[in-house]
């Protein structure tokens, strides 16, 4: 029983075919949420709060993934900014894809969503601080946790590209600043 449920949520290929296949749930949740608090704006909010964890939470379990000396040998860190980035890239095709695409879609999620849902984070500086400090938190973890996983400052880098280019590319969606002539519109239900 324990390598079944190992198969699905210990390996990659087990957190895409949980990942595809809470897809509906994810969409049901979604119109849920925008049922709940009455349509209109709510949608969107509701799509941005899904996406944020639905885009996010597997990327981060797949990283978050033991190696097979896990627990065995000591944690690794790269502090030198693009060494482990250079390997890679001196590595095949389908390595520098997998590592480098990997590593942007890490928290773009975070970085699409999260100025939809939350005026607050609607700024690509405060995207970028945010997915820093998200990135640098899991590198930590998988350092103090001795996954067999090395933590990389390469990482960090590309986690945090990876949110601002998302957030550059929603920003047509993002609310308008709030100004004292005009501040920011109060949800239906809070009203």
């Amino acid at each position: 029983m324990v390598e079944g449920w190992h198969g699905w949520f210990g390996t990659i290929n087990g957190v895409v075919l949980v990942t595809v296949a809470a897809l509906p749930l994810a969409a049901l949740v979604v119109r849920f949420l925008a049922r709940r608090r009455g349509g209109g704006p709510a949608w969107r909010l509701s799509l941005a709060e899904v996406g944020i964890v639905y885009g996010t939470v597997p990327w981060v379990w797949m990283i978050m993934l033991p190696g097979d000396g896990a627990g065995v040998v000591p944690g690794r860190v790269s502090l030198v900014p693009l060494r482990d980035l250079l390997t890679v890239l001196a590595s095949g095709p389908l390595t520098v894809t997998v590592q480098i695409v990997g590593n942007l879609l890490v928290f773009a999620a975070l970085g699409f969503f999260g100025p939809l849902r939350f005026a607050a984070l609607a700024s690509v500086p405060r995207i970028l601080a945010l997915a820093a400090g998200c990135s640098v938190l899991v590198e930590v973890a998988q350092y103090v946790l001795r996954l067999d996983r090395v933590s990389s400052v390469d990482d960090v880098l590309l986690n945090t590209a990876g949110a601002g280019l998302a957030a550059l590319a929603s920003r047509r969606w993002w609310p308008a600043p709030a100004s004292p002539d005009r501040p920011l519109p109060v949800p239906a239900a809070k009203r």
